[in-house]
């Protein structure tokens, strides 16, 4: 067990900071005799100098200021571990588990969890990325504590978060865009469509699927989007996630007759709004702001999930 104590570095950390014994006296409201004696106190239990006169002042000695270094380390973790404490103290969760769909703007995402990280540094975020019935699943079975999906979930309230824009496209060389006229049904159903895979462990659904001759199902739209670029075959992907491959022309929308565009509303769901503690509201309405901001910046393009 170490003899010495955290208030101890704190009074030699307050006399190096403020240049003297006087003035670091004033600033913490004790005596310069009661930081004498504890600066004097550590060095005798430690053994080691460390500080050294330098005219009316002191300074660190170089044993003092490594030494002091490492204690400042100790000091900003004792204050992080009570605000913890603290915090939980007044009922904020260690933990908050989200469950996005794949379909949500990636950009907004990231935007929003880096916010919340920055407000709530030491509260755990598990983050799932789902397709279709996977986040309400997660919800009926009490696993999330948000849920942002663009299916509705019986028996919970959510309110609109975003409307996600979805493009049919296939790689530019792809036998549908080499046919160069307005494309319908019978010929999408000749080649093979590319659709993601429900992640609900139950009750999955097979949304989006023409009945295609060929079909290869994924459980990433990354998967989905790295196989279209290949010339693999067709889909319908989120527009804010292909921009990139639109802009470079990696990937062009299909000439359909009806249906190349399609709007997907998203929902963002609590488990229970009501019992809802503070981290998980403030992630809440992190994620409603910065989808926001980022959807209004890109023209309001969104996405969908086939």
């Amino acid at each position: 067990m170490s003899r010495v104590t955290l208030l101890q570095w704190q009074m030699l950390a307050a006399v190096v900071d403020h240049g003297g014994f006087a003035r670091a006296a004033d600033a913490v409201h004790k005596s310069p005799s009661t930081l004498n004696h504890a600066v004097h106190k550590l060095e005798e239990q430690l053994g080691v100098a460390l500080l050294e006169p330098v005219g009316r002042q002191v300074q660190l000695t170089e044993a003092g200021a490594l030494l002091l270094r490492r204690a400042r380390q100790l000091l900003e973790s004792a204050e992080s571990l009570e605000d913890v404490a603290g915090r939980l103290a007044e009922g904020l969760e260690a933990e908050v588990v989200l469950a996005v769909d794949q379909i949500f703007p990636p950009d907004a995402l990231a935007r929003a969890l880096e916010i919340f990280s920055a407000a709530y540094p030491h509260v755990r975020v598990q983050l799932h990325e789902t397709v279709l019935n996977g986040g309400t699943e997660m919800l009926y079975d009490g696993r999330a504590d948000l849920v942002v999906s663009g299916l509705a979930a019986q028996g919970f309230l959510g309110e609109p978060i975003v409307t996600v824009n979805f493009i049919a496209v296939a790689h530019p060389d792809h036998p549908l865009h080499q046919l160069q006229r307005p494309l319908d049904l019978r010929d999408l159903e000749r080649h093979r469509q590319l659709v993601v895979r429900d992640s609900a462990l139950r009750q999955s659904m097979d949304a989006g699927w023409l009945k295609a001759e060929q079909r290869w199902t994924v459980s990433h739209l990354a998967t989905s989007l790295d196989m279209l670029e290949r010339g693999l075959g067709f889909a319908w992907m989120p527009e804010t996630l292909i921009h990139a491959a639109l802009e470079a022309d990696r990937l062009r929308p299909l000439p359909l007759v009806a249906g190349g565009r399609r709007e997907s509303p998203m929902q963002l769901i609590y488990r229970d709004r009501d019992r809802a503690g503070p981290a998980t509201r403030v992630l809440a309405e992190t994620l409603l702001d910065t989808v926001n901001d980022t959807c209004n910046r890109d023209d309001d393009s969104t996405t969908s999930n086939e």
